[in-house]
């Protein structure tokens, strides 16, 4: 579990081009990860493409937003097409980001052994310290946008 105060563990992951990324990429800037059940899905689409329609705005301020699920890279490639997502989208395939940060489900939906990240959000300042955490155990909740966009605003 990573709790606020705490460095972000660094990790590598494949972005929707197949290219590897770590988070140490997105040093120097305020940096939003977003974790997310999975593509496709109402909420989660409602979600990211909040943040798309933030985009303005974290922009503004150098800040960096970063979804993350367990999906695969080609059908977060086709995610981001469908909904014109204009930030990076990184696969957790293995599962390890969202466990380092303490926000796999094991039992997703009450299904045996179908693992999702939990609807979760980091704010990292510009050294990759945690400012924000919230972490939703329900994945129909979405997270406070604008106190989000207040934390970010906070460190930059």
């Amino acid at each position: 579990m990573v709790n606020e105060g705490e460095m972000a563990p660094d990790f590598e992951a494949l972005d929707t081009g197949l290219k590897g990324r770590k988070l140490s990429d997105y040093k120097g800037n305020v940096t939003v990860l977003a974790f997310f059940p999975g593509a496709f899905t109402s909420v989660c689409t409602k979600e990211m493409c909040t943040f798309r329609d933030s985009m303005a705005n974290f922009n503004k301020l150098n800040a960096k937003v970063v979804g993350i699920s367990v999906d695969s890279p080609f059908s977060l490639k086709e995610f981001a097409t469908k909904n014109n997502l204009q930030f990076d989208l990184l696969s957790d395939g293995n599962r390890e980001i969202s466990q380092k940060y303490g926000v796999l489900y094991q039992n997703f939906l009450n299904l045996n052994k179908l693992t999702a990240s939990k609807r979760s959000v980091f704010v990292l300042d510009k050294t990759g310290k945690v400012v924000y955490r919230w972490v939703s155990e329900d994945a129909g909740k979405e997270p406070d946008y604008k106190k989000i966009e207040e934390v970010v605003s906070k460190y930059n």
